[in-house]
């Protein structure tokens, strides 16, 4: 059990958990204070002891179904009716019809009768996923043909059961408590056609398999129209948790200048030797930022998104002021101002924002010379620069002169670049001449990175 327990561990850690080994050693413990044999016990002892976070819940679950599958016995012919003459002949036992099923399984989600729904995921899966030994198909095609055939949607409105003289909020919580059911039953059905294909093919195939990204190690670039949906969804969280971190990390700087008139003080009992040097409170300051955006659609949606969080933390910096381009540059400070969501001022950027003014391609050099001649004598001292984008100019000269009167009239420069590093240097990108001219370059594709790169601002 420990040696399942160090794969299943494993694997949640490739998958983007962050277990420790005390965790780790936890979860070793627990198993001696649990029923082994209780399922639900197991889950819910290894869910305490390794899950830190809601949104890894879903993970977790999927890679306990893998790794603590209800392994099944193979079948044994039935010889109640086997004659010394003849070969077995199995009883015959009418099977339930589809609609039988679904009255059966309406019946169970109404009891909430957990052993109920349990028979019904196993007959179900018996009776329409179909799984065949040897055919290389996931568990979501199997999952897709189970459902369509038990009409889910109607059993859905059928437990929720609104009727007329109903109040709104009754049917509303009708409706939400039906929708929880089968979202349950639903899963319920998943983990059922996972454990079969892990007897069939094998734990670590499977594994391999079914392994997702978790919602921070997604490339925005990359991501599909749910997974950026769900994205956008978490940077308002993320953006509490990061300006809450952040306040702090400016609360605990325990120095700040040094106080002379202190330290003389405290050196008299040592004839004058400053043996203790006493430092006055400090005085964190806000940063101002300054964000210049690429928004062509190869890295519109990274830019998009960094422009959210960089808002969402709006009040743990002194000043916010946004620019945005393609071939020419726009300030779109007041949209952010304007909206009380910032999901709607990212929306109205591309139809109000003046970022073309030529071919409609990236051209860093011109963006550059135009910022520095249009809001060049705006930036302060105190400023950080962001400047977020590919560095792909699509061979227009790179003009890195300008981006080094930039960092001239700023206290720092940094670049995100949305794309993996081993890209930088191909092509059209002319990162290379911009690096002497930034404090760092980071490689910033996914919600991990850009929240550590957050906390790591001065």
């Amino acid at each position: 059990m420990l040696e399942v327990l160090s794969g299943f561990v494993a694997e949640l850690r490739t998958a983007g958990l962050p277990v420790s080994m005390g965790e780790h050693v936890d979860a070793a413990r627990v198993l001696d204070a649990i029923d082994l044999g209780d399922r639900q016990q197991l889950r819910a002892a290894l869910s305490a002891t390794l899950v830190k976070r809601a949104e890894h819940q879903e993970t977790f679950e999927r890679t306990f179904a893998l790794y603590f599958a209800d392994r099944r016995a193979p079948a044994e012919p039935d010889v109640a009716l086997a004659s010394t003459t003849g070969p077995a002949i199995a009883p015959e036992r009418p099977a339930p019809s589809g609609s039988d099923i679904v009255e059966q399984l309406l019946d169970a989600l109404r009891d909430n009768n957990s052993t109920s729904l349990g028979e019904m995921a196993e007959l179900a899966v018996d009776r329409y996923a179909g799984i065949e030994a040897g055919r290389p198909v996931g568990a979501a095609y199997y999952l897709y043909r189970t459902m369509r055939q038990l009409h889910l949607d109607e059993v859905e409105q059928r437990l929720a059961g609104s009727t007329p003289d109903m109040s709104p909020i009754e049917q509303r919580v009708n409706a939400d408590k039906a929708a929880s059911q089968i979202a349950a039953f639903r899963e319920m059905l998943e983990m059922e056609i996972l454990e079969r294909l892990v007897d069939e093919r094998g734990l670590e195939a499977m594994v391999t398999a079914t392994r997702k990204s978790l919602l921070e190690d997604i490339d925005v670039m990359q991501a599909n129209r749910e997974e950026l949906a769900q994205l956008e969804k978490a940077l308002v969280p993320l953006g509490r948790k990061l300006a809450a971190r952040l306040a702090h990390k400016r609360r605990r700087r325990r120095r700040g200048p040094v106080d002379i008139r202190r330290t003389i003080r405290e050196s008299l009992s040592t004839g004058g030797v400053p043996l203790d040097i006493r430092f006055r409170p400090p005085h964190p300051a806000k940063p101002e930022i300054v964000v210049l955006a690429d928004m062509s659609g190869s890295v519109a949606s990274f830019a998009r998104f960094t422009l959210l969080l960089v808002h969402a933390l709006s009040g743990e910096f002194s000043k916010v002021r946004s620019f945005v381009f393609v071939d020419g540059v726009d300030e779109v400070t007041h949209l952010f101002e304007e909206c009380a969501d910032p999901t709607e001022a990212a929306d109205r950027i591309a139809a109000e924002a003046n970022m073309i003014a030529a071919d409609g391609h990236s051209d860093y050099g011109s963006v550059f010379s135009h910022f520095l001649a249009g809001y060049g004598s705006s930036l302060s001292p105190r400023a950080t620069l962001l400047v977020l984008g590919d560095a792909r100019s699509n061979y227009h000269p790179a003009r890195p002169d300008a981006l080094e009167a930039l960092r001239r009239r700023v206290k720092k420069v940094y670049w995100l670049n949305p794309e993996p590093s081993s890209y930088w240097h191909s092509g059209d990108s002319v990162i290379a001449e911009y690096r002497p001219h930034c404090d760092e370059i980071v490689e910033c594709r996914t919600l991990r990175q850009l929240e550590e790169f957050v906390m790591g601002l001065p």
